[in-house]
């Protein structure tokens, strides 16, 4: 099954406007940016894919980055780093295989089994959780913890400052008012925006804000930014390709980390699904339909602006956006399969309970086991989609490379 779509423009792109700073600071458009989504471990696959195409693409940069979820966590890496993407992607990489599940968070048993009861007692007794509730099937402070070690994130403000960033923005869930909230750091000319239940912030990017983002729901406790609780970027992100779009996005790299079901027969004898199977289910469609739906919207407005006579000018806000959205060509759950073993005890236990050891259950385990002997195959997946995707992907770019024939003014931006 073929991993790559393209939505090509029909109509000539603004790469770099001859007025707009900086004149050569980018070898491809100084409009491009890179949106990377959110599916848990699987997160190592955008590592791989960006190793590719900084290994083909010498000069190659995003001066826009969009991130959701575990996808923040890369995001933030290469928006803090200071050097070429090359190196960055170099770093990241290292930073992927040195983690491990322990490194990201951690289940202690005894204190969930004596939370939980509790709660029935209050309840028993007409109590109410009160404030003790569950706030997260595990702790995160590891990850934190994995932040700090590997983003310096004074690099964002010097990056921006010296012209190699115009913007990053990490993406979350208010729990408390049920928006979708990105939070933006970037060039003081860039707008910020409000939408129908999703809206931007400025601000100078945390690590709390990067906690939010990939605070996977259920499994991991909301964050408090201000006077809002936060959660995962994917739980209410219906246009995860519009922060990068509001933030003047002409070209689009999207790598999302999921790949559409394949349709199967169920024998009657087939036992009912076990928890681990629903929550892989869910997980997976919290983390791809949002994503393939919003190119399809994308795919109609190109069509719509490529309609519209010669001479005439486009609907205010609208302007033709090229997007090259990549998933994996293999079943990343499928390479999880049967690797319960390389969870911590206390939390392979927790996983086997809701029937993780399944074969079924691959797709939650993809998401949960952050061990290198997993996510070092995810790198490889990625780095080999590249070069099995690489003619169209090289056409993409070719598109968008910087000269002065190509630098056109397109008018109105399209945002949605």
């Amino acid at each position: 099954m073929s991993g790559i779509r393209h939505i090509p423009s029909a109509k000539p792109i603004d790469l770099t406007r001859p007025d707009e700073r900086p004149s050569g600071v980018w070898k491809y458009s100084s409009h491009l940016a890179l949106v990377l989504g959110g599916g848990g471990a699987r997160g190592a696959y955008q590592v791989g894919v960006l190793a590719g195409l900084a290994e083909r693409l010498p000069g190659l940069a995003f001066p826009i980055i969009s991130g959701t979820s575990v996808g923040a966590i890369n995001a933030i890496y290469l928006a803090s780093h200071l050097g070429a993407l090359s190196e960055s992607v170099a770093g990241l990489r290292e930073a992927w295989a040195r983690l491990t599940t322990e490194g990201v968070y951690q289940v202690r048993l005894f204190n969930l089994i004596l939370s939980l009861a509790r709660m029935g007692v209050k309840g028993a007794i007409g109590m109410g959780g009160g404030p003790g509730g569950i706030r997260g099937l595990a702790d995160t402070k590891p990850l934190r913890e994995f932040l700090s070690r590997s983003a310096e994130l004074r690099g964002i403000t010097a990056n921006i400052a010296n012209q190699r960033l115009r913007a990053v923005a990490i993406n979350a869930t208010s729990y408390t008012t049920g928006r979708a909230v990105s939070f933006v750091q970037a060039a003081a000319e860039i707008p910020m925006w409000e939408r129908a239940q999703r809206l931007a912030v400025r601000t100078q990017l945390t690590y709390d804000h990067v906690m939010a983002s990939a605070a996977l729901p259920l499994m991991f406790p909301a964050v408090r930014i201000g006077d809002e609780f936060y959660g995962d970027g994917s739980v209410r992100q219906m246009a995860p390709l519009a922060p990068a779009l509001h933030l003047g996005a002409r070209a689009v790299l999207a790598i999302g980390l999921s790949r559409t079901r394949v349709p199967r027969v169920v024998p009657r004898e087939m036992d009912a699904p076990a928890a681990a199977e629903a929550v892989g289910l869910l997980f997976d469609a919290i983390f791809l339909d949002a994503l393939e739906a919003d190119a399809e919207r994308l795919d109609r407005i190109n069509y719509l602006l490529a309609a519209i006579p010669e001479g005439k000018s486009a609907p205010e806000n609208l302007r033709p956006v090229e997007l090259l959205l990549l998933h994996p060509s293999k079943d990343l759950g499928k390479l999880a399969a049967g690797q319960t073993h390389l969870l911590p005890s206390n939390v392979r236990h927790a996983v086997r309970a809701l029937g993780g050891h399944r074969a079924g259950a691959s797709e939650m385990l993809g998401f949960v086991l952050f061990h290198p002997a997993y996510t070092s195959l995810l790198v490889e997946a990625g780095y080999e989609d590249v070069g099995l995707q690489w003619s169209i992907l090289e056409k993409f770019f070719e598109k968008l490379e910087r000269s002065s024939e190509k630098m056109v003014d397109t008018g109105p931006h399209q945002v949605h």
